[in-house]
């Protein structure tokens, strides 16, 4: 960043928006000028501990008041889409929480409305942004040949409706939170998926296993697990003919070389410890981007790849393999 100032504003008072706040707040030439959330108080209690310079009552005064080169919306799910449209009518960039949108075709109506306004609009897809994935994602791309994905996750309907989720956010919650596994596997699988294969479907009524495997046109295969009434890790691994990498949990990544049994641990950053993972270093990226620069954090477009692949892989019918370009159109 040069000298200039880079001023951020904030949507939403909830448990993300304090953890963006925390992460923005410790980059130099950075100021938080305003938050607005529907609930007043909270905002108040966010400003005042984090020196934010405003609590605006609205979207538009908010933009208004600060002209804010950047807004992070943290509102819930139902909220995403009434909030971020109002947010593209402001030439500010925008960050996204995930998921943008509780499904795609709510996040396909968002993506159209940023295209009309001609906004930047980003997806804070944290997880990219782990020490542990980019230390991998580095290391795989040195490696020539194919690569087998191998993503393991752990979903439970019933807790999520237990802590207060709406029955709609969890009737979709392989948008709301499957998200941040399936994403692994088009971050690592080169070239666009090809197929679907859903080996162990998905069950609406009765929840259980899913299993299903995506092939990429580079060749590359990659594996969904699902645990969905059970316990179970959330896990990445990444197998090339040279070198196999290991995240488990997600924040922790170990290497195997060929012909070795051994597992060798990757230092990890100290952002990721003293920020919620990942967190930090993605709000360097995004100030990047904003001011023209390098784009490493996922687009709304791209983040809406993942959705489809989502869609896909939990796709309800009776034949158990199916392209996913007929699935959605969209590859």
């Amino acid at each position: 960043m040069n000298d200039k100032i880079f001023k951020v504003a904030i949507v939403g008072a909830g448990y993300m928006a304090r953890e963006h706040v925390r992460a923005f707040k410790d980059m130099p030439n950075v100021k938080l000028v305003g938050i607005h959330s529907r609930t007043r108080s909270r905002a108040e209690i966010l400003a005042v501990e984090f020196g934010i310079d405003g609590v605006f009552d609205s979207i538009e005064d908010l933009y208004a008041a600060t002209k804010a080169d950047l807004v992070v919306v943290t509102v819930v799910e139902v909220s995403m889409n009434g909030v971020s449209k109002a947010c593209f009518k402001f030439p500010w960039a925008v960050l996204l929480e995930k998921p943008p949108g509780m499904n795609v075709q709510d996040a396909a109506d968002i993506l159209s409305s940023a295209n009309a306004e001609k906004r930047l609009v980003m997806v804070a897809v944290n997880r990219r942004c782990y020490a542990s994935t980019r230390a991998a994602l580095a290391s795989v791309r040195q490696i020539e040949g194919p690569r087998y994905i191998r993503v393991c996750d752990q979903q439970d309907q019933a807790a999520a409706l237990a802590a207060g989720q709406p029955e709609i956010v969890v009737n979709n919650w392989m948008y709301a939170n499957s998200i941040h596994t399936i994403d692994y596997l088009r971050l690592f699988g080169r070239g666009k998926v090809k197929n679907v294969n859903r080996i162990i479907p998905w069950n609406p009524e009765n929840p259980w296993v899913v299993l299903a495997e995506v092939e990429f046109e580079s060749g590359d295969i990659g594996v969904y697990e699902g645990i969905w009434k059970g316990p179970g890790p959330w896990a990445v691994t990444i197998c090339t003919h040279d070198k196999r990498w290991e995240m488990r949990p997600l924040e922790q990544a170990t290497v195997q070389l060929a012909g070795q049994r051994q597992l060798m641990a990757v230092d990890s950053h100290s952002w990721d410890n003293d920020f919620k993972p990942g967190l930090r270093l993605q709000a360097e990226l995004v100030v990047t981007a904003a001011l023209g620069g390098a784009r490493e954090v996922p687009t709304l477009a791209e983040s809406l790849e993942t959705m489809y692949l989502i869609e896909a892989i939990f796709q309800v019918d009776n034949d158990s393999k199916r392209g996913i370009s007929e699935s959605n159109g969209s590859f």
